[in-house]
């Protein structure tokens, strides 16, 4: 069991950069606001984008290659229009889920806007953001993958247990009948929320490039990384990811559903009202273990993001100009902290806007990477013993066909 569970790795990190602001932000407002109505939606969106993250580590483990190194065997142009949506969406997801990490930072650790140094326009909840960040590039710099595999495990481990002890304890205390009548939104303003639940549910679909990215460097580490662990590995981390996505929907339910109260828009405020979400529950005494539960999540989702889109970047880069250059990462890493560090000093206040639009782009280009994925894995470049079965292929059609219709749902409503 032991020598099963340090074999994991990459399946474990989509989780920590999936349980972030989808689960802490999204599935906590989705109960708060329409009670289990919206369950039908975090169902049905993880059983359609299965196949499409499923075939990122598939893919990595048959091949020994990521599936940028696919996406250009397929077409050049294919991995061209990825780096651009890459390009187009990274600094709007990274700054969205250090906005969420900051002000959880805020809210446990307290004020430090005596390291202003005199600019009092700058806010404490900015400069969580500055030293988190820098954190982060410590860590990635020193500790590369190998740190970052070991640090997932001990912080996935601590978020499932402190989570569904806090549902179990909420549950127990929820006097009023269950209802579980499903909700279908009409109004655009309940619409865009869908879409954005829904896109961020579990994760954006370009993660599953990180993924195969993650498994290549786990294949490195370890000497051997074999398609059937790949994919024991992915489905740990990927129904983990569904059933905590369900326990914060139950428990924003169980603790905000016709209560009158909402969460703020605000990064310090929110992180108050999500951290108070345990505690009501559980007790002051739980204040500090929670919190840091809540902060470790976001901290996981904030460090994978910005070593996932910095490796994808430079691997592009370097696949489309044929020239591998050695400190590539090292440039794609510093680009991404400094342009979140500008993006949020200018827009700190607008933590709703920004997490509304990374999720709904999210959600628009996933037609896009579900339909090269699949293509990718039903080709020539995957061996055959590897490619879908034909129940995979049927859900894989069946995705599409979900992913498609409701981006146009939403585009014909704006």
């Amino acid at each position: 069991m032991l020598s099963t569970f340090k074999k994991l790795g990459p399946g474990l990190l989509f989780a920590g950069a999936a349980i972030g602001v989808s689960h802490l932000v999204q599935s906590t407002r989705a109960g708060a606001d329409y009670g289990l109505g919206l369950l039908w939606a975090l169902l049905l969106v993880n059983l359609f984008k299965y196949p499409f993250f499923q075939f990122g580590p598939r893919y990595a483990s048959a091949t020994g290659e990521s599936l940028l190194e696919g996406y250009y065997k397929l077409n050049k142009g294919i991995l061209i229009a990825y780096f651009i949506l890459s390009l187009a969406t990274m600094f709007t997801i990274q700054t969205a889920v250090t906005i969420v990490t900051a002000g959880l930072a805020y809210s446990l650790f307290g004020d430090v806007s005596f390291l202003n140094f005199g600019v009092e326009s700058i806010s404490s909840v900015e400069i969580w953001t500055v030293i988190i960040l820098f954190i982060c590039l410590l860590i990635l710099f020193l500790g590369k993958y190998n740190t970052l595999d070991k640090l997932i495990k001990v912080i996935i481990i601590a978020l499932t247990i402190s989570t569904l002890v806090a549902v179990s304890f909420a549950f127990l205390e929820f006097n009023t009948p269950i209802s579980l009548v499903q909700v279908l939104p009409e109004d655009p303003t309940e619409i865009a929320f869908l879409i954005a639940f829904m896109g961020w549910m579990p994760a954006p679909l370009d993660i599953s490039v990180w993924h195969s990215i993650w498994a290549i460097e786990k294949k490195k580490d370890e000497g051997t990384f074999s398609p059937k662990t790949a994919l024991l590995d992915f489905n740990i981390g990927y129904f983990g990811a569904i059933i905590l996505g369900i326990a914060f929907v139950c428990l924003g339910y169980f603790v905000m559903f016709n209560t009158g109260n909402s969460f703020s828009e605000k990064a310090a405020i929110f992180s108050n009202q999500l951290i108070d979400l345990y505690t009501k529950t559980l007790g002051n005494w739980s204040y500090i273990i929670i919190g840091i539960a809540a902060f470790t999540t976001m901290f996981s989702t904030t460090i994978t993001t910005l070593d996932a889109s910095p490796r994808a970047m430079a691997k592009s880069l370097a696949i489309l100009s044929n020239q591998h250059k050695k400190n590539a990462y090292l440039y794609w890493v510093l680009i991404l902290t400094f342009g979140t560090i500008f993006i949020f000093f200018a827009f700190a206040s607008e933590m709703g806007l920004f997490i509304k639009i990374a999720t709904i782009l999210s959600f628009l280009t996933a037609p896009f990477y579900a339909i090269i994925n699949y293509k990718l894995i039903s080709s020539k470049h995957t061996p055959k013993d590897w490619r879908p079965s034909l129940k995979l292929h049927i859900l894989s059609w069946l995705g599409i066909v979900f992913l498609i219709g409701f981006s146009i749902w939403y585009l014909t409503l704006l």
